[in-house]
Order: C-alpha cells, then sequence, then structure tokens
C-alpha cells in the first residue's frame, strides 16, 4: 500500500513496514514502525505475559516491558524519575461453591447467576432478604427521576435493569436517547444502590442494552476483582453483594412473584418505578481479600517553555488473566483488548521522542500513562486523576488509545461520544490531510464514552477523547477481508481467543495513530485550551473557549 496525502500537515506512507507522516509546518517527519508496532503487541499478548492481571506474574513482566520502552526511548520516569504510580489495591475472590437462592429458585453460580462482595468480610451469609425491583435504578434529579422514590432499603437487595430508559424508547426524549448516559452504567447502579442504603444490588443481564453476551459477565465477573482501597467509611457504605442474574432466570423469579418482567420492564421506560417482589433471598459464599499495589507507568517527554502543562496519552496494559478453573485455553491474552492499544501508545511516544531528538521538541510536555486495573472498572485511570502526578488543571487534554483497528483502512474516522469536547477540532485538521470523515459511534447504546480511561479525567473536567477506526472499509478487498476477520474474531472480546494474529492488517490503526500523533502535536506547539462544549456534562467543570 502507498498512499500519499495532502501536503498541508501530514503525508502517510507505507513502504515494507514503514508509515511515515510528515507535518510542514515543522518540516520534520514521524515513522510510525509497523514491525515494531506489531512485536509490542505480539509480546505484550503472548502467553508468557500470562493475560496480564493486575497483581500478578504477568504485570510483574508488563511493567518491566513497558518502562524499557519507555526508558530506550529517552522518556523520563514522570513519579521523581521512576516509571511506576503505585495504585494501592485489594483483590476480592468469591468462591466458586455459591449457595444462592433467589425466590425459591436454586441459581447455578455463573450459569443463571455471578455474585462477588468487595468487602474483607471472610463470609457473605445472607438470610431472607427481600428482593425489590426498582427499574433502571436510577436517582437523576435532572431528569426528574428516582426509581427509588419513597424505598427504605435497608436490609434489602435491588434488582435493576441494565442501560437507562433511553435505550427502551429512544424516540421518548428521555435521558439521552438511544445513546447510553452514565446511569445505564453497571458502575453507577451499584454505587447508587450503595448511596441508597442497600444490603446487595443484582443487574438482569440483557445481551441488547448491555451490549456483551453473557460470556463476558463470567468470564469478568468472575475470580479475583480488583478495587481500589477505600477509606473506611467509603468501604462500609457499599453494598455487601453486586450481582448479575440472567434475564431468563429473573423472568422465572418474577413469575414466581405473580409479575412479568417484560411488562415491568415496558414500565419502567415511561417512568420511575419500584416494585416489591414478595420475594427473598439467601446467599452463602466464603470471600477472600488480598492487598497489594499494582501500578501505572508513566513516562514524560518534557516540552520547553510550557514544559508545565501536559497532554496525555491514555492506553491500559492489564487484561483478565488467566482461568485456572477453565478447560483447554485458560489464558485470556487480551491481544486487541489492549496490547494494541499499549503498542500504540509505546509507538507514539517513540515517534514524538525522536522528533524532539532531531530538533523538533514539543513547547508543551506530552505525558504517557499505561494504566492498570481498567478492565476492572477503570482503577488506575481512577487512581491518576484522583493523584495526578502532574495537576489536571494543567492538564491539556487526553487520547485515550483502547483496541486499535484490526480491519484495514477506513474512509472514515469514529469519534466516541462525538460532540463533547474541542479536542475533537484538532482531530478534525489530521483527518483533512486523509481525506477522511469524522463520525459517530455505530451504537452509542453501549456507553463507550464510559467505558474506557479517558472517562476517568472527564470527570474532572479534563477534555477527553476515545477515538479510531471506522465503519466504511476504503476499497472491496478490506471490505471481504474485514468481513473474514471479523468472523474468526467473532466473540472473542474478553474470551481466550482474543489473540495476536499475523494476518491483522493494521494499515488502518497505523492512520488512526498519526491522527493522533498530528492533532497532539498541533496543540502542543499552541497557546489553546480546549475546553467541553454547551449541553455536555462536563461544560461546567471547563467549557469550551470561545
Amino acid at each position: 500500500m502507498r498512499l500519499l496525502l495532502s501536503a498541508c500537515a501530514i503525508a502517510l506512507l507505507s513502504a515494507c513496514s514503514q508509515h511515515s507522516a510528515q507535518d510542514h509546518a515543522s518540516d520534520s517527519a514521524v515513522e510510525l514502525n509497523e514491525a515494531r508496532f506489531r512485536q509490542d503487541i505480539q509480546t505484550l499478548s503472548s502467553d508468557r505475559f500470562e493475560g496480564r492481571a493486575p497483581t500478578t506474574h504477568g504485570e510483574t513482566l508488563t511493567l518491566d516491558y513497558l518502562t524499557k520502552a519507555f526508558a530506550a526511548a529517552g522518556l523520563e520516569g514522570a513519579n521523581n524519575g521512576s516509571y511506576l504510580q503505585a495504585v494501592p489495591m485489594v483483590s476480592y475472590t468469591a468462591s466458586e461453591d455459591q449457595k444462592i437462592t433467589l425466590g425459591g429458585l436454586p441459581m447455578s453460580y455463573r450459569k443463571d447467576v455471578v455474585f462477588s462482595s468487595r468487602h474483607d468480610n471472610h463470609k457473605v451469609d445472607i438470610k431472607d432478604a427481600p428482593l425489590v425491583f426498582v427499574g433502571y435504578g436510577i436517582n437523576a434529579p435532572e431528569y426528574d427521576w428516582n426509581d427509588y422514590q419513597g424505598l427504605d432499603m435497608q436490609g434489602k437487595i435491588a434488582v435493576i435493569l441494565v442501560n437507562d430508559p433511553g435505550f427502551a424508547l429512544p424516540d421518548s426524549g428521555k435521558f439521552n436517547g438511544k445513546a447510553m448516559t452514565y446511569y445505564g452504567r453497571w458502575t453507577y447502579k451499584y454505587e447508587e444502590a450503595s448511596r441508597q442504603g442497600a444490603l446487595g444490588a443484582i443487574i438482569i443481564h440483557d445481551t441488547q442494552p448491555a451490549a456483551y453476551p453473557w460470556s463476558v459477565v463470567e468470564n469478568s465477573w468472575t475470580g479475583p476483582q480488583q478495587d481500589l482501597v477505600l477509606d473506611k467509611a467509603t468501604q462500609d457504605s457499599r453494598v455487601q453483594v453486586e450481582g448479575w442474574i440472567t434475564k431468563e432466570k429473573a423472568s422465572e423469579l418474577f413469575n414466581r412473584a405473580g409479575l412479568s418482567l417484560e411488562d415491568l420492564s415496558q414500565r419502567a421506560a415511561t417512568q420511575a418505578l419500584n416494585a416489591s417482589l414478595n420475594q427473598s433471598a439467601d446467599i452463602t459464599f466464603a470471600n477472600q481479600a488480598k492487598y497489594a499495589n499494582s501500578y501505572n507507568v508513566v513516562a514524560t517527554l518534557p516540552g520547553t517553555t510550557a514544559s508545565d502543562e501536559h497532554l496525555l496519552f491514555t492506553a491500559h496494559w492489564d487484561h483478565i488473566g488467566k482461568d485456572p478453573n477453565k478447560e483447554g485455553d485458560q489464558i485470556y491474552n487480551g491481544a486487541l483488548d489492549n496490547a494494541s492499544g499499549t503498542a500504540g501508545i509505546l509507538e507514539i511516544a517513540r515517534q514524538f521522542a525522536q522528533q524532539a531528538k532531531d530538533g523538533h521538541p514539543l513547547k508543551r510536555s506530552i505525558t504517557f500513562v499505561a494504566t492498570t486495573g481498567e478492565e476492572q472498572g477503570l482503577l488506575g485511570s481512577q487512581y491518576y486523576a484522583a493523584n495526578p502526578l502532574y495537576p489536571l488543571d494543567k492538564t491539556v487534554g487526553v487520547f485515550n488509545l483502547d483496541s486499535t483497528n484490526i480491519y484495514g483502512r477506513t474512509s472514515d474516522y469514529t469519534v466516541v461520544g462525538k460532540g463533547k469536547s474541542q479536542l475533537e477540532t484538532y482531530l478534525a485538521k489530521a483527518l483533512s490531510t486523509q481525506n477522511r470523515t469524522m463520525v459517530s459511534e455505530s451504537r452509542p447504546e453501549s456507553g463507550g464514552f464510559f467505558r474506557s480511561d479517558h472517562f476517568s479525567f472527564a470527570k474532572y473536567g479534563v477534555p477527553a477523547v476515545f477515538a479510531g477506526g471506522g465503519s466504511k472499509p476504503v476499497d472491496e478487498a478490506t471490505a471481504q477481508y474485514k468481513a473474514q476477520m471479523q468472523e474468526k474474531f467473532k466473540g472473542c472480546y474478553h474470551n481466550v481467543c482474543d489473540e495476536y494474529r499475523a494476518d491483522w492488517d493494521l494499515s488502518g490503526a497505523l492512520e488512526d495513530l498519526g491522527i493522533y500523533f498530528l492533532a497532539a502535536r498541533t496543540l502542543a506547539n499552541s497557546d489553546d485550551w480546549p475546553g467541553y462544549y454547551q449541553g455536555t456534562e462536563f461544560h461546567r467543570l471547563r467549557p469550551a473557549q470561545e
């Protein structure tokens, strides 16, 4: 493939295994090395790294690999010379031997339900806890919506629908239509149940509104569950049990109570709703807690005249690890998710460092944060945002990479949560050089903006973007390849088949890296302070510039 793009900002070329980009305004080129990019993905997702779960041997290997790579590129350790930022974590492991009865119905762990407890309590032993259906489990004054209205949840377990009312009735004007709000995320539902004083919270899984099948729940919410170490008051306020139940079993439970899950779900989409199931829960299982630090890897390339101002690139290095209870392949290699994104920020870091060596340094500093614990709830990015190595009011913006494009070049370019911040203007300028069109994600109902590390920064008002790939292949040959690769990779999200493949077409990923590179370089050499557009959730925290 050889592609010549407009000379106004960038020329992307490929020759052998190299892609290059050139910004004529700075007269310096960046070489995106495909062979090196591939090698990083292949190594980080190899069986030797054991699925890169936090606080495991796989983490030790990953940290060593990343620190050496950043050091070799010439970047500095951001934590007083160290590349590591300790993230105090606790791993909770619920026993596989769980005795669970809901409304008199015995439940099979993994097959019907998944339960865990994020408490250092050794054992969960709940008897006769009343079950209460709380609709979508949302308390949102700005939407005039409170599913907990009139309830005292002390000692009770909330049963909750996944997603939010906008998904069920996209044309109703409720919430954000089909595009999920944060109220639709599982993290919010457990948090709100805790705020309401509930003893436990169970989310009813449904593939379409959840945006993933039950297998993802089974693989992701079993085994050790990492969390940040919290202060005692916050810890004590959390629900004692967090769970998921299949839609089929939930329907049986509701039928046993003389209710219809389908009818109640329809009503819950039109109005705030709660109802007692007149049934109780018995939940018993052993629970183990282990404390250990995990680590973010943070490397910086100091700027010149505005070195105290930072642009961040983020990508989570962690994945699910391995499951010794699984037959056959037990390692969740996480090649696409997210060895590919981690390899992407390494390659971008090398190119910025090389340009600085070649006499083209940036005004502002560029900092790379390879985060831990994303798969367990954005833990590493949450910790960094709350304990930044560089002040957030001096952080200009965040470019997040989470799973790069393995399906070849596209004529469009997806921005997840499009329309939120002025960072998109810098992406648009870079995209014009590739004659590509910026589009929103095809499935806004999946809540992608709230599911990766950039969201941890957005909550503090730092403009953050999650972008890359597209849905329109550049030609028929690429379309055929994409269809074949999608079939090969079907069902591999959070599964053991997410493994590196030598036949991946990474040309589209390299173009996407070039877009991020150019957008960041333009912003790093400017005095601009982008913000969030009016009407978005984060505008009040850092308003868009006029």
